[in-house]
């Protein structure tokens, strides 16, 4: 049976998103709604391709260029995704979706070609050194249970939170969320993402997304923005203002989530994202009781290509870093967008 491959297009949606939902290897990041808020927050240019067999879709490869003046040039699936790559429910479309993948970079020459991988390498393809782990642990959606799946210690900074009397609001508000989260990372030393990136992400999968905010004595002190696929809970983009963190703010609203999704919206697995090794936010959540699951970034390269090596526990970003943590925050606002289009 000969495999077709060809483009997304607003026709084969539907199909495409039905796919991802009844391929267990398929990931959110997967949805073709990404497309959308990456071409339209960021400029980049985005290559959707689909295998056919016998009429019926057996394949989904998401795939974005991100090419900048600063940060390079990478072909991905993808970027601003934890999780990615080709997904297939026969062999043989899996390898034409490879194969697209290969020539498409050959044809408009990005010099390198990345396959974010959740559960395992590309069999042949070289591996990026440890670095990304992701932290996935089931959840009973029965709350006293669930705190006392909590670690001790951990569990004694959520009820901190209570005593603290912090409350949470569960909404789409995505405006209040980046004010919160542009603090946050300013204080990180990090550029922030655009506001309109939030709201196209919120506007993108109606009904598969909220904000939890976290408020102390009616101010918001700590956001996050959640996503929901199958029976997963995936908070995404968080952050704490200074206040947050003398209040317990942040355990206080990860617990939130976790109770929410769970009794709510039947949520049995709590996937607490990407973290980098030697960083705060990976101990954090080892705290939480969370193994530390490495993540199998996969990649080509063209001959004399490097592989990009943009993130924080880079040496040379070093006294950049200090340095943004010291700009004020409407500046960090101002400059962090158009910078951070190539860090995804």
């Amino acid at each position: 049976m000969a495999v077709r491959i060809r483009e997304l297009d607003e026709a084969s949606r539907s199909a495409w998103d039905a796919f991802v939902q009844a391929t267990p290897e398929a990931t959110f990041f997967h949805l073709s709604a990404w497309a959308e808020v990456i071409r339209g927050a960021f400029g980049h240019a985005t290559h959707y391709a689909l295998a056919e067999q016998d009429g019926a879709i057996t394949g989904v490869l998401p795939l974005a260029r991100m090419r900048t003046w600063l940060f390079g040039d990478t072909l991905a699936s993808t970027p601003y995704c934890v999780y990615g790559g080709p997904v297939a429910s026969t062999p043989e479309a899996a390898a034409a979706l490879e194969s697209h993948a290969l020539g498409l970079m050959r044809r408009i020459g990005a010099p390198s070609l990345e396959f974010r991988r959740l559960h395992r390498p590309d069999p042949g393809w070289p591996v990026r050194p440890p670095l990304y782990y992701t932290f996935r642990k089931p959840i009973s959606g029965n709350a006293e249970a669930d705190m006392k799946a909590i670690p001790r210690k951990q569990r004694a900074m959520v009820r901190k939170g209570i005593q603290n009397g912090l409350t949470s609001v569960s909404d789409g508000d995505t405006d209040r969320l980046h004010r919160v989260y542009a603090e946050s990372v300013r204080n990180l030393g990090t550029p922030v993402f655009p506001r309109r990136y939030f709201r196209l992400l919120g506007e993108a999968f109606p009904g598969a997304n909220d904000v939890t905010t976290v408020l102390h004595e009616g101010r918001p002190v700590a956001a996050v923005l959640n996503f929901h696929f199958r029976d997963e809970v995936i908070p995404y983009y968080g952050g704490g203002t200074r206040e947050a963190r003398q209040v317990a703010a942040n355990d206080f609203m990860y617990w939130e989530v976790m109770r929410r999704a769970g009794a709510e919206r039947g949520a049995r697995l709590f996937d607490f994202g990407r973290s980098k090794s030697g960083t705060g936010a990976f101990d954090f959540k080892k705290n939480w009781g969370f193994t530390a699951q490495p993540l199998h970034y996969c990649y080509q390269l063209r001959e004399g290509a490097r592989l990009p090596e943009h993130n924080p526990t880079n040496p040379k970003y070093k006294l950049m870093i200090a340095a943004w943590r010291r700009l004020p925050l409407p500046v960090a606002n101002l400059l962090g967008p158009p910078i951070v289009r190539g860090l995804g």
